[in-house]
């Protein structure tokens, strides 16, 4: 037996060996438990997200769909089937059935697209022609989707277990400077238009075309007065800064940016600066974040810089062969590969505008159909579990996510209904001619 300073030293010793060992054993425990929880997170995560959106209809913002049944079948009903797997038709589309119900899409807001090619006259029987389709696809598909014309109509069509169908005019050419076409269109179901798309127009500029108008002409700030009372929302995705801050000076109800992201995250002239963002915040409007890989980040925006050179390239040296246009393009994209985001980054962008604009002014615009590919995690329809669930482990609450999947587009939605039904009460339709007030236009 050991005694005294020595005997201590020993049994000091002996204490510390024993302790590191019993600490070792538990560091190990940490780390196998950490990566079994890490597994099992993920699916909590997924099953929490689930949960949620069996709560609350997630709400798509942009979808276009009816413009797949334009271009691959000139409006040919029975030539795309919603039915069947689109995934395997070429180009593959993001959207049918099936993955409408596996993504738990609650409503969705179908896009009545025409290009901007077709402004001028004829442009409302193009728009019309779209929106015949979107409510065919809607009567077709009837045991899976119902029109819904109101906020109400979300809710109740979602808890009966289909996806509520909207109807979104994307492109303010579509109405042919007629106020009367806009009522028109809201009588049949639209509510809300995107007031410029790709060019400019009459009374708006747009966000990727020559600014002509310095935002909103005289009539264009009668199109916004007339949609405010109608109830119908005001789209500002499309528009230039200038033109975002025209319509929230004047708008007496919150506007919507149907699909959208951060200009803070990527530079592209079709997301939101912050300064909007701001004001989006205090005029009570929600940013719908999209999908679109090159409005998520900066390579994939720089890319398709690319692409679109490569295009007008091959349009100049092969002016009156399309079929060896086509071929070359596809050359070229086989060689450089496009740079694809990541859900994490599209989150990245809503983690953004939360940060600016707050929690209750967050909603989400895929623009799938509309994009050619989406990003790594959000291929299609089917993922929207995913990216709530993302939400979630970056620490969003229950109340949180469910704010963003719909019930922020909801609010805004009641929102223009209720405004309008103030306003019809004291104001009633306008009917100016854009050449009485716009007469240099």
């Amino acid at each position: 037996m050991l005694s005294g300073q020595a005997g201590r030293w020993v049994y000091c010793g002996l204490g510390i060996i024993l302790a590191a060992g019993i600490l070792a054993g538990i560091l190990l425990s940490s780390v196998v438990a950490g990566q079994e929880k890490s597994g099992d997170d993920s699916e909590t995560l997924l099953a929490r997200a689930r949960r949620l959106l069996g709560e609350v209809p997630l709400i798509d913002g942009h979808n276009d769909v009816p413009w797949q049944y334009w271009v691959r079948a000139r409006n040919h009903l029975d030539r795309i089937d919603l039915a069947a797997d689109t995934s395997r038709l070429s180009p593959p589309m993001h959207t049918d059935i099936r993955r409408l119900r596996e993504g738990q899409v609650g409503g969705q807001f179908w896009a009545v697209y025409i290009h901007k090619t077709s402004a001028g006259p004829g442009a409302t029987r193009a728009a019309l022609d779209q929106l015949d389709i979107a409510r065919r696809i809607i009567d077709r598909y009837s045991g899976d989707l119902e029109l819904a014309l109101s906020a109400d109509d979300i809710v109740r069509i979602h808890a009966a277990g289909k996806v509520a169908s909207l109807l979104g005019l994307e492109g303010g050419h579509a109405i042919e400077n007629s106020l009367g076409v806009l009522r028109q269109m809201h009588a049949l179901g639209i509510r809300y238009m995107t007031l410029t798309h790709g060019a400019t127009i009459d009374w708006a500029d747009s966000a990727t075309d020559v600014p002509l108008r310095n935002g909103l002409t005289p009539f264009g700030r009668l199109v916004v007065g007339e949609m405010n009372r109608l109830g119908m929302m005001v789209d500002i995705s499309h528009v230039s800064p200038k033109t975002m801050h025209d319509v929230l000076d004047i708008t007496e109800a919150p506007v919507l940016f149907s699909h959208s992201s951060a200009r803070a995250l990527n530079d592209h002239p079709r997301n939101v600066p912050d300064d909007v963002l701001r004001r989006v915040k205090d005029n009570g409007g929600v940013v719908m974040v999209a999908f679109v890989p090159y409005f998520v980040t900066r390579e994939a925006s720089l890319y398709n810089a690319q692409l679109a050179g490569e295009r007008a390239r091959l349009e100049r040296l092969l002016p009156y062969d399309a079929a060896g246009r086509e071929r070359e393009l596809k050359s070229w994209i086989e060689r450089h590969p496009e740079p694809l985001p990541t859900l994490a980054q599209v989150v990245d962008h809503i983690d953004h505008i939360r940060k600016i604009a707050g929690i209750d002014h967050i909603g989400l615009g895929s623009d799938f159909d509309g994009l050619v590919t989406g990003p790594v995690g959000l291929e299609d329809v089917s993922k929207y579990p995913h990216l709530i669930a993302e939400l979630l482990r970056r620490g969003y609450s229950d109340e949180d996510a469910r704010k963003v999947a719909g019930l922020n587009l909801l609010r805004v939605m009641r929102e223009n209904e209720r405004r309008g039904r103030e306003i019809r009460k004291t104001r009633p339709p306008a009917d100016v001619l854009i050449e009485e007030i716009d007469p240099r236009r």
